[in-house]
């Protein structure tokens, strides 16, 4: 399937291409994907960009709750405002920005529809660097990559190891700058602490970073947020989305359109 084709059903019928994320290939199962996202809008606001990603962090870890658990951090042009990460990682999307992932499993469950980013995982990189150092495999591949120089300007999606969190971390500190940070490290062994790191370092050099608090997350979740961005860009680019607007802009916008109902 080329950039801008569609999906079809069985019977030859078009469907959004908003599922395919969701692993929808046919009509009924676009129907399945589609009322489940309409039941995550019954509780999670549906008014600002950082609201769409609250919608698909509780789709995809199928918790209610989860939307108050994401954070935004870090700012753009625009502000610091907490749409700011989502337009970053839009505009990412749109410039053809490298996505550069953790591990194979978050590569895996990125889209390849509705953009022309290059996907690439850091896992298999630097393993002479883990062997004399000691350092995990994955923590030691994004050195290597950052050597190579391919984070700045990319969408940096880590959503297995808290070792490639820190060690990005600290790349930002050295004066490394993605366009945007997706972060959700997930279990019980530094997770947290990882993923406080990468706010630290977002709000102090400005790098745009969305990221969750508390030992859950996981490289689904990490897939699906970066998903939500290529769809923000989707939609920007089919004139559906106006993207540089404020979050504060956005939602009272969002308001008068429902009082003119």
């Amino acid at each position: 399937m080329t950039e801008g084709e569609r999906p079809e059903t069985d019977g030859g019928q078009e469907f959004e291409q908003e599922y395919a994320d969701l692993g929808a290939t046919t009509q009924n199962a676009m129907d399945i994907a589609e009322t489940s996202m309409d039941i995550v809008r019954q509780f999670v606001p549906d008014e600002t960009l950082a609201d769409r990603i609250r919608q698909k962090s509780v789709h995809s870890m199928g918790d209610i709750e989860f939307q108050h658990l994401i954070e935004f951090t870090g700012s753009d042009d625009l502000g610091d405002d907490e749409d700011a990460p989502v337009r970053a990682g839009a505009r990412a999307v749109l410039e053809e920005a490298t996505i550069v992932t953790d591990i194979t499993m978050s590569k895996a469950g990125i889209t390849s529809r509705g953009h022309n980013c290059e996907k690439r995982k850091a896992i298999g990189n630097g393993a002479e660097l883990a062997k004399e150092t000691g350092m995990t495999r994955t923590a030691a591949s994004v050195l290597e990559l950052d050597k190579q120089g391919v984070y700045d300007g990319a969408i940096a999606t880590i959503g297995n190891a808290p070792t490639a969190a820190f060690a990005l971390a600290d790349c930002i500190e050295n004066g490394t700058r993605p366009a945007a940070i997706v972060a959700t490290p997930v279990g019980f062994v530094k997770a947290e602490e990882s993923r406080q790191r990468i706010r630290e370092v977002s709000e102090e050099y400005d790098v745009p970073a969305i990221t969750n608090v508390g030992r859950r997350g996981g490289s689904g979740l990490a897939a699906a947020l970066t998903n939500e961005l290529i769809h923000v860009a989707k939609d920007v680019r089919t004139d559906d989305l106006e993207l540089e607007v404020t979050a504060d802009a956005r939602a009272a916008r969002a308001e008068s359109e429902s009082e003119d109902e």
